[in-house]
């Protein structure tokens, strides 16, 4: 079964979550949406499955930063519109295994959903 793990390389959450793949054994795909970005179709599929406010780093600086205006009335188009514009808004790592769609580092999630 193929994983991706989709975030941003130098972030050091991505980096505590690839370390526990690697001593697990897990193999994966690294997809950089930073770099890479992310399409539509994919950012859409993941708010249909785990909604927008699961997916959308409101947290972070690049949100904090934006004008009130962009913050106003969030829905999921509009969220999608952000994070698609804005990619560090997207929480990471977002984790495609099988049916699973796992979104941030939490060990003992990760560890139940790859069978550990």
């Amino acid at each position: 079964m193929m994983t991706t793990v989709s975030g941003i390389r130098n972030c050091d959450t991505m980096k505590k979550a690839r370390a526990w793949l690697d001593a697990e054994g897990i193999a994966y795909h690294f997809h950089d949406y930073k770099i890479a970005g992310v399409d539509r179709t994919t950012l859409e599929g993941w708010v249909d499955r785990i909604g927008w406010e699961a997916l959308l780093n409101r947290a972070g600086t690049t949100f904090r930063k934006l004008p009130e205006a962009d913050k106003v009335g969030l829905d999921a188009g509009k969220a999608v519109d952000l994070m698609l514009a804005h990619p560090s808004m997207i929480k990471r790592p977002v984790v495609a295994h099988g049916d699973t769609l796992l979104v941030g580092f939490r060990p003992a999630e990760w560890a139940a959903a790859f069978g550990r």
